[in-house]
């Protein structure tokens, strides 16, 4: 017999704060960046160059996050039977957070909830599986909420449903979670519609965390790789043997690493991590889903002390993260056709092989015990997602968790047709989603004084709305978004002496003055004076003391401060600084500036100080 049941997860968890309201006019700096293209087949190199995203907009960044855990109970809806007990989180993107088979624990499952600065729009957390779509990176849903309710499954059982608008390619992204009552295997229907009438770029990657250790092993039906170090550049070698390492013992790599795992024509597509036993989870999926991936934080300091960032408190060992996607690498999009859907089903349970076989210094024999021992599996996958399609548009019966109305909000605007299994009711928009409504009638009443994420796709309709400040303040927006930089100006200069208008002109101009009188008018608001102060040091230094005297104390601003007293010639205040420490909530995955500061500090002053390892977040080996 198969339950679903809605329950709490109760956990140490910090508090995901506001949303940043300045409008992202930029990507951060996305760490997958490929410089030989031209070494690369042409497939790959097509895939690679088309689809970037340059925004997250219509999306605003969540980087309002703190770092004080306070226990908290989150929603969950809890899938079980005799063998397997699966918990999601729906207002957390859906994250598969916990997959238990007989009182095991398959994934590795965050003791803490801790966002940390490594998605699309900054917030992330580590753990259980993130489904990822859009863009290349973390994506713009993984800390939010999405619709959730429960729809009666082919075999009788009840399936889990979720779905929601992912906006920034305006894809309806479904998850059906699927047990069946005899299961071992958590089976998870995935479908993307695109309903619009353009073709779209596609990214899919299902990123499941798994207990790292020294003697666990990975599994998969591949002899060559694409490795990734984080230093611009994809080599394909041959697996497992690299550099007189085994690859695919993930606690022997010195640091950061990803390998893109080519798949073998010959055979379905899966990949496992199993331990010294033999046992341990085991991702496959039917032929759709092709990509297969490696991700580790190495054993370097940085490494370990990027574990410890995202699980605070954490004795021992840690995580990888073994991934499947749409493509054979992160570097790439797909283009899905206008008014068509993909789909696949993927399977999540325990894989046992003999462990002198997993273990084999022959690749070969290794990876053709895991595909003996899930040849029943990978057999079946076919019927069952055939079975799974007999329900995928069946419509909810029971409502379980409330997503977003941005898709009733874009429904309304286009009149796009999805599918009844995953509907969009008016009633899900709240006052936010509710305030666009009447651009659809030529009006956007300036009654907010923070503007929302500018709707990006409704350009037309904002470029014929009646005149005001909030009008002209989105028009820059959605005209820079399209790469119109001089109408975005023009726009912004119209829309008067606003903050947010301001602050863009000084982003986009490089004009100290307009983020002077920005911060003059918002004084109480971080991100703007972090970014003010921020240009103010990478032009002119002395203009930035009037803005530090009223900042407030802000781990953002104390490493300004460190900045500021390096380039203006006090090397001992910024030692100082950092040795009474700062805590920054959101340094960036692949960025370093508190060890880069403590070095430039040290050599200043002549002297050699180790960097304290609460400041390495360094992606390299020691």
């Amino acid at each position: 017999m198969t339950i679903l049941s809605a329950q709490n997860v109760v956990l140490p968890a910090a508090s995901l704060g506001p949303e940043n309201p300045l409008a992202p006019l930029r990507t951060q700096r996305e760490l997958h960046r490929v410089e030989n293209l031209a070494e690369l087949p042409a497939d790959l190199r097509t895939n690679i160059e088309y689809g970037q995203l340059h925004s997250p907009l219509p999306c605003l960044n969540q980087d309002g996050y703190d770092r004080t855990l306070v226990e908290t109970a989150l929603p969950a809806l809890v899938l079980e039977n005799d063998h397997v007990r699966a918990t999601v989180l729906p207002s957390l993107g859906g994250r598969l957070y916990s997959l238990i088979h007989h009182g095991t624990e398959l994934l590795y499952r965050n003791p803490v909830f801790q966002p940390a600065n490594l998605a699309l729009r900054n917030a992330w957390f580590a753990g259980g599986v993130e489904w990822n779509l859009g863009s290349t990176g973390h994506w713009t849903g993984t800390c939010a909420p999405m619709h959730a309710a429960r729809v009666d499954g082919p075999d009788g059982t009840p399936v889990l449903r979720l779905w929601e608008l992912e906006r920034t390619r305006n894809l309806v992204t479904q998850l059906d979670f699927w047990l069946p009552a005899d299961s071992e295997f958590l089976y998870v229907g995935v479908r993307l519609q695109n309903p619009s009438d353009a073709d779209v770029p596609a990214y899919w990657w299902s990123n499941i965390a798994v207990p790292e250790s020294a003697d666990r092993r990975v599994l998969v039906p591949a002899d060559q790789a694409w490795r990734y170090g984080y230093g611009s550049r994809l080599d394909l070698i041959d697996v497992p043997h690299y550099e007189g390492t085994d690859l695919t013992y993930p606690a022997r790599h010195p640091r950061a690493v990803d390998f893109f795992f080519e798949p073998r024509a010959d055979e379905q597509p899966w990949i496992a991590s199993v331990d010294g036993s033999g046992a341990g989870l085991v991702q496959a999926s039917t032929e759709r889903l092709q990509g297969r991936k490696l991700f580790v934080w190495g054993q370097g300091d940085g490494g370990h002390r990027w574990q410890e960032w995202l699980s605070p408190g954490l004795e021992a060992g840690g995580y990888a993260e073994i991934q499947a996607g749409l493509a054979r690498t992160q570097m790439e999009h797909l283009r899905l056709p206008a008014a068509t859907d993909w789909h696949w089903l993927e399977a999540y349970g325990r894989l046992t092989v003999d462990p002198a076989a997993a273990h084999a210094d022959d690749w070969h024999t290794a990876r053709t015990a895991g595909a003996t021992a899930l040849s029943p599996l990978l057999d079946g996958l076919g019927d069952r997602e055939q079975q799974w399609q007999q329900v995928v548009d069946a419509a909810p019966v029971e409502v379980l968790a409330v997503g977003s109305g941005w898709g009733a909000l874009e429904l309304a605007r286009t009149g796009w047709t999805v599918s009844a299994g995953t509907p969009f009711a008016p009633d899900t928009m709240t006052s936010r989603e509710r305030a666009w409504l009447p651009l659809l009638d030529g009006q956007l009443p300036a009654t907010l004084d923070v503007p929302d994420g500018t709707l990006v796709a409704w350009r037309e309709l904002l470029e014929a709305a009646e005149d005001n400040w909030l009008v002209w303040y989105h028009r820059g927006v959605a005209r820079h978004y399209d790469g119109d930089e001089a109408g975005a100006v023009e726009a912004w200069k119209r829309s008067g002496d606003n903050a947010w208008a301001l602050r863009n002109l000084g982003t986009v101009t490089g004009e100290l003055s307009y983020y002077e009188r920005a911060v003059e008018l918002r004084p109480d608001l971080v991100p703007l004076v972090v970014e003010a102060i921020t240009a103010a040091l990478d032009t002119d230094a002395t203009r930035a003391e009037p803005m530090f005297e009223h900042a407030l104390d802000d781990p953002r601003v104390q490493l300004l401060r460190v900045r500021c007293a390096l380039e203006t010639g006090d090397p001992a205040a910024a030692h100082q600084l950092l040795a009474a420490g700062i805590q920054l909530a959101t340094v960036r995955e692949g960025a370093n500036p508190l060890a880069d500061y403590w070095l430039a500090a040290e050599e200043a002053l002549g002297t050699n100080r180790p960097v304290p390892a609460r400041y390495q977040f360094g992606m390299g080996g020691n």
